[in-house]
């Protein structure tokens, strides 16, 4: 039992830790030199203001009692009722409210006014996460996702990650594409950054996943039983999704990135969230290796349907969310945590048709309400940024700095420069030099 509690505040410390400095650093890499500091910003506000709802309203909404798309905001307030106890369970749910937030900010980057930001995540949190939540978490028999419709999500494939996609999809829409996109070359300004944030993500991931599958079991029975099964299939699953992706990219682009290494990782990450629980360990190697090679087709599509989508938010966390969650139906065995054999294994459409509902509700949900948040900010304060300050930076516009004083003692005058951005592969999917967000 004390060996339980212990693995959640460790789970709980590394879910955390994926926004905090993980997100941060990922996006931050692939961001331009100019815009750094406010797209790091983004995600430390996000777990600020998301945290602190989230033990007032967001754990009762999301666990407060039955409900199809939300419990009482009003029946565990500031956790009334609940015991001290329990305070590890109600943080390891915030963070998972935190990064869903944060994973949005990668979408807007270079031109989304930080106010427009400060007002939009504890919206969006309160209508739109904190119900998704419930609905896929809570699963009593009213809630809608894992209640009435029986999809299965162990992690947050609906809830995480097609939620905060679909979120990015509609801000970008509405925000419109930076200035000077697509034909001037917004490379990625530290690629070290970015590989650094995504095997902290990859560490990370472990509470999150792992943690996900045994929170509230009985410790003496699921917890030894499961978190074995559910660390292999997120490891193997996102060495095969790292090879897919690659792959895919040699073979559009005859180049195998580092860019593409990281965006695999967490595309790998993103589709064995929800199906963790569900599937063997080859199963796991299957939904890897089909969302790392999806995933670095479709983070191209931006270009295609010129929606401006900074750093592949929907490329890698709408699809691969889709991705993970519908193929449950396909791969998921009888002898994991749900006992739902999949189509593979004779289980028939019921599962599959259960996964595709599920991923559509998430869709339109999130989609519908992103909307109405989104168009209400537009017309109030504004979601865009100047255009001078855009060109100029967002870093020095938004927040008065920047994230590097660069002396060149060469030249004599010690003149004070901003880091030139580096020169990055193209992305899958278009043959430029605009880097890719997994």
């Amino acid at each position: 039992m004390d060996g339980y509690y212990a693995f959640m505040l460790i789970a709980t410390a590394f879910v955390l830790m994926m926004t905090v400095p993980a997100l941060a650093l990922f996006y931050g890499g692939m961001s331009r030199s100019k815009s750094v500091l406010n797209m790091m910003m983004m995600s430390y506000v996000a777990a600020a203001i998301v945290g602190i709802l989230y033990v007032a309203i967001g754990w009762s909404m999301g666990f407060g009692g039955d409900g199809t798309i939300f419990a009482n905001p009003f029946e565990l307030l500031w956790l009334d009722g609940v015991s001290t106890g329990d305070y590890i369970f109600v943080m390891f749910q915030m963070t998972f409210a935190i990064i869903t937030a944060a994973l949005i900010s990668g979408a807007v980057a270079d031109r989304l006014k930080f106010s427009a930001w400060v007002v939009f995540v504890p919206l969006w949190a309160v209508i739109v996460y904190f119900p998704m939540a419930h609905m896929v978490f809570s699963c009593t028999d009213d809630s809608l996702i894992c209640g009435r419709i029986g999809a299965q999500d162990y992690a947050g494939g609906t809830a995480v990650h097609i939620n905060a996609g679909v979120a990015a999809l509609v801000l970008v829409v509405l925000l419109g594409k930076r200035i000077g996109w697509p034909k001037e070359q917004m490379r990625p300004h530290n690629l070290t950054l970015t590989m650094l944030g995504a095997g902290l993500l990859w560490m990370g991931w472990y509470g999150f996943n792992v943690g996900s599958i045994v929170f509230g079991d009985d410790p003496e029975t699921q917890f030894p039983l499961e978190t074995g099964r559910t660390f292999a299939t997120t490891t193997l699953a996102t060495m095969a999704a790292i090879i897919g992706w690659l792959v895919v990219e040699r073979l559009l682009h005859k180049k195998a990135t580092s860019l593409g290494a990281a965006s695999g990782i967490v595309a790998g990450l993103v589709a064995i969230t929800p199906a963790t629980g569900a599937v063997n360990l080859s199963g796991a190697v299957a939904i890897g290796l089909i969302a790392g090679g999806v995933c670095a087709w479709a983070v191209g599509l931006k270009y295609k349907l010129g929606y401006d989508d900074s750093l592949d938010v929907v490329g890698v966390h709408l699809v691969g969310g889709i991705i993970g969650t519908i193929l449950i139906g396909v791969f998921s065995t009888s002898e994991g945590a749900g006992g739902i054999d999949g189509l593979v294994y004779g289980g028939g459409f019921g599962s599959l048709g259960d996964q595709t509902l599920g991923a559509l509700v998430a869709v339109a949900y999130s989609g519908v309400l992103t909307l109405v948040i989104g168009l209400a900010i537009k017309y109030t304060i504004g979601l865009r940024l100047d255009e001078e300050d855009e060109v100029n930076g967002i870093d020095l516009a938004e927040h008065g700095e920047t994230a590097y004083d660069l002396h060149t003692s060469a030249s004599g005058g010690g003149k004070s420069v901003l880091a030139a951005s580096t020169v990055s592969p193209a992305p899958v999917g278009k043959p430029s030099t605009e880097g890719a967000n997994a």
